[in-house]
């Protein structure tokens, strides 16, 4: 009885993958997005995030980069990217629009910057009344 569920179970997940119910659709392309995350201190940032998505803000991901900074994004379509890399509370700038075509490496050097200026606090107190 319990293998016979199991091969059901194969059978109904097998049949729904090949109709494409289950697959998400991945576009894979060929293109690369490379580079390395520098920190304030102008040296290599380890283990840094980096987001990336399309231009046009779909497809939001995210990587992170080698213990000396470096990161790659391999399997991207041709398309327009946006990408940003964070470490430690710290953010560089939003490079926007990094064409890319079918087939290409492209590399980007990604600077993280203090902010110009600090949030404000929020206040927890009741407002007067």
């Amino acid at each position: 009885m319990k293998r016979t569920l199991i091969l059901f179970a194969a059978l109904l997940l097998a049949l729904l993958g090949a109709r494409g119910v289950l697959a998400v659709p991945q576009s894979k392309g060929s293109s690369t997005l490379s580079g390395v995350v520098i920190g304030p201190d102008d040296k290599p940032a380890p283990h840094a995030a980096v987001s990336y998505q399309s231009s046009d803000g779909s497809a939001p991901h995210a990587a992170r980069a080698d213990a000396h900074g470096r990161f790659t994004i391999s399997q991207l379509k041709a398309d327009s990217y946006d990408i940003r890399a964070s470490a430690k509370g710290i953010f560089s700038d939003w490079q926007k629009n990094i064409p890319l075509r079918k087939g290409q490496v492209r590399s980007v050097e990604l600077r993280l910057i203090y902010a110009k200026e600090m949030p404000k606090p929020v206040s927890k107190t009741k407002p007067k009344q």
